[in-house]
């Protein structure tokens, strides 16, 4: 998870110091953490007293603004679902219409983290939010083992490379480390995003197709076949 900022503000009172953080990062008084360094009293604590607090958000700020911001949408479709930020920076949609907000195959929770990681994490440096929902995360995990164990032995078969769906960058990083100690096949990405996909090669064929491609001074090309995900390999519409 990114770095959390903090800084040390002169306040007479938590309330206050959390109300400048606000102020500071844009976020809400509730978000702020606020913990008390010293005491300094005016006249012998007759005109009060005055503390040094280091202020600093509950978690990194994008997080924080990706949970208001998914807060807000859910609001606006009328869902009955609240986002949690867990301790490794996942949102976790919690509520009674977890069905809906995951749509078909997924897509709709997939849309919902695009736009958000688009308006909320800027910055390239901080890592992407990550969405899970009604235990999909889990389950498209266990599909996507499956289903790269599945194309390996099928790329292995007919020695010739198959190329799967798009996918999200999580997504293809469980294909690639689910083949990673596979001797008989090798993955890499291909294409651009949201279109990028895994290609699944026999390493025997992707060898020659390499060599191929530099020898006639063209671009590498694979005969590889396209594969879909169906219904039945991936988890219902509703849970």
């Amino acid at each position: 998870m990114p770095e959390i900022e903090s800084a040390v503000v002169d306040c007479s009172s938590l309330e206050e110091a959390k109300a400048k953080g606000a102020q500071m990062w844009d976020i809400q008084a509730e978000d702020v953490d606020a913990t008390v360094l010293s005491e300094d009293k005016k006249l012998f604590g007759l005109l009060g007293s005055t503390y040094k607090i280091e202020i600093r958000p509950f978690a990194p700020l994008s997080y924080i603004k990706s949970c208001h911001f998914v807060n807000d949408i859910l609001d606006k479709m009328d869902l009955d679902l609240i986002p949690e930020l867990t301790d490794d920076g996942m949102i976790n949609l919690v509520g009674e219409d977890a069905g809906v907000v995951i749509g078909r195959y997924g897509e709709t929770l997939k849309a919902l983290a695009y736009i958000t990681n688009l308006l909320c994490h800027q910055d390239q440096s901080t890592r992407r939010g990550r969405f899970a929902c009604g235990g999909y995360r889990a389950r498209r995990e266990q599909t996507l083992r499956r289903l790269a164990e599945s194309i390996a032995r099928e790329a292995k078969h007919k020695g010739t490379p198959v190329s799967l769906e798009p996918m999200s960058s999580w997504e293809r990083r469980l294909i690639h480390i689910a083949l990673r100690d596979n001797k008989d096949v090798e993955t890499r990405s291909i294409g651009e995003e949201p279109l990028r996909r895994v290609l699944v090669c026999p390493v025997g064929a992707s060898a020659r197709g390499r060599g191929a491609g530099r020898g006639r001074g063209r671009p590498e090309t694979f005969p590889a076949r396209k594969v879909q995900l169906t219904k039945g390999e991936d988890v219902p519409d509703n849970f």
